[in-house]
């Protein structure tokens, strides 16, 4: 079955309307290009802007796109919208097919992380650490026609609970983690050279479980075709370092970032101690 016309022209239709909002957002197109050319992403100004803007298109298509995926990826179909090709297939296995233990996927806000939460849970469940919605009815809608899958999504706020834990246990779920947002409880490490506070739950949560931790991005190479960047699977004990292994998740995801600099958040203020 072929695409309807508002699935195959979701992205577009949200890049374009975010590529005419964008000269309206002086303060966020200024946080951009100072972060790109501050972390040597940009060559010049003038590449820092195009970049910017793209990364600004980039999130309202994406966000756009996600909302059709329920529509247009299945059970029966969803293999055929990932490329993991040139992926780790040591990271492929734990994603896709070894489904019996239950593994840690640590991402950013880098590619297609709405649309990928979807994909994935068609492998296997996932539960999704991320800020909850204030309105509860854009959350009843989210739940409803979104989040279709195997997928629970937790309040960050709530941190990992008993229950939770239990649950991710139990169904082998992929435990979902965002870490490249600012926080004032991380540690402080450096992202891109410069010094940024880094979530460590993921960290922790690996090295007191021993589960494996996949860090990598599914990045957009296509209408509804997504590709896997990223290392082989790291798996951490409990003697090993925190802030090493935490650093070392910073230095994984830019490595992707840097592969596919049009599909990052570069407009929101991760940097602001240094």
């Amino acid at each position: 079955m072929g695409l309807s016309f508002v699935q195959r022209h979701a992205y577009s239709w949200g890049a374009g309307f975010a590529g005419l909002l964008w000269p309206f957002f002086p303060g966020r197109r200024r946080i951009a290009v100072e972060n790109l050319l501050k972390c040597g992403v940009a060559k010049d100004e003038a590449e820092a802007r195009r970049i910017a803007k793209a990364s600004w298109k980039h999130l309202a298509g994406h966000i756009a796109e996600a909302l059709c995926v329920p529509g247009v990826i299945t059970g029966e179909n969803w293999r055929d919208h990932i490329d993991v090709a040139s992926a780790n297939q040591e990271a492929v296995r734990l994603l896709l097919e070894e489904k019996d233990v239950p593994i840690i996927l640590v991402s950013a806000h880098h590619g297609v992380w709405e649309a990928a939460t979807n994909l994935l849970s068609f492998a296997r469940p996932m539960i999704a650490i991320a800020r909850t919605m204030n309105s509860k009815l854009v959350g009843s809608w989210m739940r409803k026609h979104h989040f279709r899958g195997k997928i629970t999504v937790i309040d960050k706020n709530h941190g990992f609970t008993t229950e939770i834990m239990r649950q991710w246990r139990e169904t082998c779920a992929a435990m979902t983690i965002l870490v490249d947002q600012h926080t004032k409880k991380g540690a402080k490490l450096k992202f891109f050279g410069r010094t940024a506070y880094t979530f460590t739950s993921a960290t922790r949560l690996a090295m007191r479980t021993g589960a494996p931790m996949v860090v990598g991005s599914f990045v957009r190479v296509a209408p509804y075709m997504y590709r896997l960047v990223g290392d082989a699977p790291l798996r951490l004990g409990k003697d090993d370092d925190r802030d090493e292994a935490t650093q070392l998740v910073n230095d994984r995801l830019e490595k992707a970032i840097r592969e596919y600099p049009e599909q990052y958040l570069w407009f929101h203020r991760r940097w602001r101690y240094d």
